[in-house]
């Protein structure tokens, strides 16, 4: 056996292992593909203003990003593109989705989109507590 630690992008690793992962949840839930989703703003000059990006598989919106520029938040953009993303999902027939987020990031904000805390990793030092959250639809 040969046991290693890698310090650089290992792409064709991690693919690998995704596939083993992804093998492992057909044997238990059934073929599904992983859908990407992934709603985005532009300002009239092309300029990137925000957006929301996820996948979708098993009924579940898995969000793995939410950014709005600094400039445009709390204008109601990010509450905008999140709306539309989730009714995206709902349309794939996703009954719920997920995020993770840092306490100095977003968790207020997706609490008043309607989504609840369903775990935390509190903080620990200089390390901020980590929230779960859940939103069913």
């Amino acid at each position: 056996m040969d046991i290693k630690v890698i310090n650089e992008e290992a792409t064709e690793l991690v693919d690998i292992l995704v596939a083993g992962v992804r093998q492992h949840n057909f044997d238990n839930m059934g073929q599904e593909t992983s859908k990407p989703l992934t709603v985005v703003a532009h300002d009239d000059n092309g300029k990137l203003l925000g957006g929301v990006s996820g996948r979708t598989i098993y009924k579940n919106f898995l969000i793995n990003v939410v950014w709005v520029d600094k400039q445009t938040r709390r204008t109601g953009l990010g509450r905008e593109l999140m709306q539309l993303a989730e009714v995206a999902a709902k349309e794939r027939g996703c009954l719920l989705a997920q995020v993770d987020t840092l306490s100095f990031q977003a968790p207020l904000f997706y609490q008043q989109l309607g989504f609840e805390i369903v775990g935390q990793v509190p903080q620990i030092d200089d390390i901020p507590a980590r929230f779960f959250l859940m939103k069913r639809y």
